[in-house]
């Protein structure tokens, strides 16, 4: 069995004039969801050390994936940036998810939409409308080898600030 978190990002400022996309920084709501989620996602994994962490190269991913790194007693430098998962489709999301290396049975990307709603809905027979920022999706997949990745997954959970503050 190879388990996946995908989480996107959390809610970014557009308060700066002229910075790139990719350099949006994030909102102090976004800040707090990310530890809220994160400190959600630390009291399920038993051992955050043993996933491999995967970020897009957008500051507001990376900044989200350091929240949760820091909560969870996780190096920061175990993070690999991805520029691939940058402007990416649900395909290349589920490339890089069968990319991951073998002795990894968990590994968690740091990411966006539209693809990452798009793959959870290809490889699950879940119909989520919308992963919202610093949405936590986990999925299981019944194989043992990275590769083979795929449709018929198991959505195991899927949790966003907004369901978790009611």
């Amino acid at each position: 069995m190879k388990t996946v978190h995908l989480i996107r990002h959390s809610k970014s400022s557009w308060s700066i004039d002229g910075l790139d996309d990719c350099d949006r920084p994030l909102k102090g709501r976004g800040i707090r969801d990310a530890h809220l989620v994160s400190q959600l996602f630390k009291n399920e994994i038993a051992r955050p050390n043993e996933l491999i962490w995967y970020s897009s190269t957008a500051v507001r991913a990376l900044h989200t994936a350091l929240i949760f790194a820091r909560n969870m007693d996780v190096q920061e430098e175990n993070i690999i940036l991805d520029k691939s998962l940058y402007h990416c489709d649900a395909e290349q999301i589920l490339r890089s998810i069968q990319a991951v290396p073998e002795h990894y049975d968990s590994a968690i990307f740091f990411a966006h939409n539209p693809a990452l709603t798009e793959v959870v809905n290809q490889i699950t027979k879940a119909s989520i409308n919308n992963v919202p920022t610093t949405g936590l999706v986990s999925i299981r997949f019944d194989c043992e080898k990275w590769k083979h990745a795929g449709a018929g997954a198991e959505l195991i959970q899927f949790q966003y600030p907004k369901g978790l503050k009611r």
